[in-house]
């Protein structure tokens, strides 16, 4: 008697493989573009200008090393999950150092993971880029469905909650109870959602986009009755209208999680309930923002 086993929940390893003949038709393609006539003004408002168009095709069609990228992409561990009912294509980095926090890192629009590769390295063995082996993340970079190598959803409603579901399933499967998530562009409006979700085992997340105010008319909808809705209200206000380049920490629990990302490092400073660490600033600044069901603690690292 046989019995069935069920191969979704696999992780299988991956390396990417493109033919020759795939690059050589995208440079023709490229090549046999039909150019429009040159715009009428001296700036964009017409649009993208013709001149950089042309110097950008000129760029994918002579200059571009994709085998230079690719070999790069496939010197990392990179694996594949079906997670309802769609491949998700993901690099999976551990840390040298044991106690290591798992960390999942979502990318931007029109993005890929490619755009965070320079992180891996300082992220993995921050001791080796002149940080801390207190420092240390597991790193694990998804590509959002439809981007990169993931599959491309055969059907709607992979919006950010969806994707934020998935990544926790992610994370679930490869085995970590414990971590931290981090996304900006539209990777912060799926780290945004994992918050809101709360799934088991997020202790906290880091964006790098004010997600309600991306929206337009957000943050003037948001509630202001409390002492703590105003002081978000306010911090949403500053964010936008000072010109410091800080990020805004977002807890999915009563613990406050900062990061500060330093010589390309990233320091955690925990307020509560783990005891200072050595390095850390305890002084924060702090908000209190507003989700369904939930609130959420706001920092950012004291000066």
């Amino acid at each position: 008697m046989s019995t069935a086993v069920d191969t979704t929940t696999d992780i299988r390893t991956f390396r990417i493989d493109i033919a020759d003949e795939q690059i050589d038709d995208l440079r023709r393609r490229i090549a046999a573009t039909r150019w429009p006539s040159k715009e009428l003004v001296d700036d964009r408002s017409q649009g993208v200008q013709l001149a950089a168009m042309k110097e950008l095709a000129r760029y994918w069609t002579t200059e571009y090393d994709w085998r230079k990228c690719e070999a790069r992409l496939n010197a990392l561990p990179q694996f594949t999950t079906e997670i309802d009912g769609v491949d998700i294509h993901f690099i999976h980095v551990k840390s040298p150092h044991e106690h290591a926090l798992p960390l999942i890192m979502t990318h931007g629009w029109p993005g890929s993971v490619v755009e965070l590769l320079e992180t891996v390295g300082p992220l993995t063995d921050p001791t080796a880029h002149g940080g801390d082996a207190e420092d240390a993340f597991h790193l694990v970079l998804p590509s959002i469905p439809g981007y990169g190598f993931s599959g491309e959803p055969a059907e709607v409603g992979w919006d950010a909650a969806r994707i934020g579901q998935a990544w926790a399933e992610l994370m679930r499967r490869i085995g970590y109870t414990r971590y931290v998530a981090q996304g900006g562009d539209r990777g912060a409006v799926v780290t945004d959602a994992m918050a809101r979700q709360a799934p088991e085992g997020l202790l906290g997340v880091h964006i790098n986009v004010l997600t309600a105010v991306v929206v337009p008319g957000v943050a003037e909808q948001l509630p202001a009755e409390s002492e703590q809705e105003r002081a978000a209200f306010d911090a949403l206000n500053t964010f936008t209208t000072d010109g410091s380049a800080y990020f805004l920490e977002m807890a999915t629990r009563p613990q406050t999680i900062g990061y500060s990302l330093l010589r390309r490092s990233a320091t955690r400073c925990w307020t509560h309930p783990s005891p200072s660490r050595p390095g850390c600033s305890t002084t924060t600044r702090t908000a209190t923002t507003r989700s369904p069901g939930r609130s959420s603690t706001a920092s950012r690292p004291g000066t």
